[in-house]
């Protein structure tokens, strides 16, 4: 590959991500009061961590020890600090540290 061609391909790539990195706020500065908006910034957040939850467990041996413990008690504690606290930094930080220290113990 010629210099000239690797610096196309990577202005390509810089404007390309650019562009996809300043498309959603292009978009919410249009649509910033909609209700469409509104109602996906309530319920993103909840959906998105369920499907990591399902990604993340269906992996888990539940026939061969520990059964999932590990990761039934990290999630157990997610939710519960999440409950409590209402904080995602603390809730996400305790529970990966939780399951870090099982599996370790285990």
């Amino acid at each position: 590959m010629t210099p000239e061609r690797i610096l196309l391909t990577l202005l390509v790539i810089f404007a390309v991500t650019y562009a996809l990195r300043l498309a959603p706020f292009l978009l919410l500065r249009r649509m910033g009061g909609s209700r469409a908006v509104g109602y996906l910034g309530r319920t993103m957040p909840l959906g998105v961590m369920a499907v990591l939850v399902v990604y993340t467990l269906s992996e888990v041996d539940l026939t061969a020890a520990p059964h999932g413990l590990p990761e039934l008690v990290a999630v157990a504690v997610t939710a519960g600090l999440h409950l409590w606290r209402r904080n995602a930094l603390l809730s996400i930080v305790a529970g990966t540290g939780v399951y870090v220290g099982l599996v370790a113990l285990v």
